[in-house]
């Protein structure tokens, strides 16, 4: 398709790992920060077009992998009441909890519902007025005006029966919880186009001079990542530690700052849990106490969850990038998309998800040899 083709061209591809190959002098640990950049490297293979020199290690970046297994919890209490209309996206239903999943609860009779807009969740709760209606808010903060703005429609338009369970997770804090933690490999950051196209790069900036870190904005296309691996390597190579914006099509430093005004109306820097990762300070969002009655945690006042996780999944390791899919035992056994383990392994942004949708799962022996072929669309 016109302005796609460029960005998936195969010449330029090749051109681009050859630069690299030539420019790497010594072995670099990457990190991709969003799941849709991790699918992408996967789906075309471009970890291996790179030199073995430089190892990409997958982050953090997929939403519904890091909703922490007390929210998932959380969501299918409230769920199970009665007189609760629960929405959410679809790619929420799949995901393990403690006991279970939201399709499991559907098939036992919760009223349990996908959406395709926070704002649909609002116009059936108004259309529902004797009933709960609550809406399932994940994301980083990509999908956060979205969500803010259906809050503060609700509030607005006297909704008074919606509410949402909020569990917005930040970016920078995640990369400095990554850097800080012992045994860490990461070395330089392919940041997030699409939280970036929110919420600008500015916040970077700071994490690259306290880490000494290099940071490249990047893009989701073969063409995108290629470049964006190309100039965090040559950051690495000359010793240089700053932002980047490979993205420049989609971001600029300061995002879109209606968006961001909308998100700081509606909600406030808190802490918050990832799964398999933990508590990470001041790494989310919560509602703020004006508009505490669309607080779906304070409106069903949902205690303290004991929660328990999956003995075989290794999600927590690979989200650090410390280990990757196909180091797990359970991977592509025990644990597929049709019965997963763990919630890296239901989202299509999930690094589990990926490998296995591209054969990451097969026997080496049974894949073809790799050659540094360039992908096509």
């Amino acid at each position: 398709m016109k302005y796609l083709d460029e960005y998936r061209d195969g010449g330029v591809a090749s051109s681009i790992a050859k630069t690299i190959a030539e420019t790497v002098t010594r072995p670099w640990v990457l990190m991709e920060v969003c799941g849709g950049q991790t699918h992408s490297i996967v789906r075309y293979g471009i970890d291996r077009m790179i030199p073995p020199e430089v190892e990409l290690v997958h982050g953090p970046g997929c939403p519904v992998c890091v909703t922490s297994l007390e929210m998932i919890d959380k969501a299918h209490a409230i769920a199970s009441r009665p007189g609760v209309i629960f929405t959410s996206f679809g790619d929420m239903l799949r995901v393990p909890g403690s006991r279970g999943d939201l399709l499991t609860l559907k098939s036992r009779g919760a009223d349990v519902r996908v959406v395709y807009s926070p704002l649909d969740a609002v116009r059936i709760a108004s259309q529902n007025p004797a009933r709960e209606v609550v809406f399932f808010g994940i994301g980083f903060e990509t999908t956060a005006p979205a969500n803010a703005m259906a809050v503060y429609r609700a509030r607005k338009e006297g909704v008074g029966n919606f509410s949402m369970l909020l569990s917005h997770v930040l970016v920078p804090p995640a990369m400095a919880a990554i850097l800080q933690a012992p045994g860490n490999r990461v070395q330089g950051f392919l940041g997030p186009g699409h939280v970036c196209a929110i919420m600008g790069y500015r916040e970077y900036e700071s994490l690259a001079e306290r880490y000494r870190v290099p940071i490249v904005i990047t893009g989701f296309e073969p063409i995108d990542l290629l470049e964006g691996i190309l100039m965090t390597v040559r950051q690495l190579e000359t010793g240089r530690a700053v932002v980047e914006n490979q993205y420049a099509r989609a971001v600029t430093r300061d995002g879109n700052p209606a968006a961001r005004a909308l998100v700081l109306e509606v909600f406030e820097v808190g802490d918050r849990k990832w799964r398999g990762v933990g508590s990470i300070p001041k790494s989310g969002y919560k509602i703020r106490y004006e508009y505490r009655m669309h607080d779906a945690e304070k409106r069903f006042h949902v205690e303290e969850i004991a929660t328990e996780e999956s003995s075989l999944c290794i999600s927590g390791q690979i989200l650090r990038g410390l280990k990757k899919p196909s180091d797990c035992s359970a991977f592509g056994t025990l644990c597929t998309p049709q019965k997963p383990l763990g919630a890296t392994m239901v989202s299509a942004e999930g690094a589990c998800a990926a490998y296995y949708q591209y054969g990451r799962f097969l026997d080496s022996a049974s894949l073809p040899a790799v050659t540094a072929q360039a992908p096509t669309a």
